[in-house]
């Protein structure tokens, strides 16, 4: 994150330590992270998804022509926009992007997060989540799947298969659109916009 001039967490591999699978590391020496409730703005504590915010010597003053209000809070945490969680050891994890959450009545649903319980389907190749407009619920999750050569799937078997892993406010109630490919950029990052030009 160019903000933080450096790096915020690491992995150290001493002391018979071992980085953990989906993990960012450990939070750096000098710098502190805390995890917010999106909406409340209030302190969360381990494995609860929230805003990631950043304090150290490493993190930048603000930018040029720009309230600092609008991108730190008031105890002087840099409000990153990514959605993330610490376990019980600490270790950082990087969930998804707060733009790119799916706001279903009041909840804030991470995509990326249905998108890793597809791709544990043996039918889908690739995927990619994004929010459908609803006039009831605001956005429900949609999502686009590449299936594997020569298998057939059916959207209610995808959306039994996310129902029986996730919570409600997960559910794919805005269905499955089948696809020939997810449109990403060159570092493999999902183009959103893309996909919601293509509902």
């Amino acid at each position: 994150m160019t903000e933080t001039t450096a790096f915020v967490t690491m992995d150290y591999f001493i002391g018979g330590k071992k980085c953990r699978l989906g993990s960012v590391g450990e939070v750096t020496k000098g710098t502190v992270v805390k995890i917010v409730d999106v909406e409340t703005r209030e302190p969360l504590g381990p494995n609860q998804n929230g805003e990631i915010c950043v304090k150290g010597t490493i993190v930048m003053k603000g930018y040029i022509g720009k309230e600092r209000s609008e991108d730190f809070d008031e105890e002087g945490f840099f409000k990153s926009g990514d959605i993330g969680y610490y376990d019980e050891d600490k270790y950082l994890y990087i969930v998804d992007r707060l733009k790119e959450l799916i706001k279903y009545k009041g909840y804030q649903v991470p995509p990326a997060e249905i998108e890793a319980v597809l791709l544990q389907h043996k039918g889908v190749r690739d995927v990619g989540v994004v929010g459908l407009p609803h006039d009831l619920a605001g956005e429900v999750p949609l999502a686009f799947v590449v299936p594997q050569t020569g298998v057939e799937l059916s959207e209610k078997e995808l959306q039994t298969f996310v129902a029986e892993r996730l919570s409600n406010p997960k559910h794919l109630r805005g269905g499955v659109k089948f696809v020939k490919e997810i449109p990403k950029n060159p570092s493999g990052k999902i183009l959103r916009k893309l996909l919601r030009e293509m509902l």
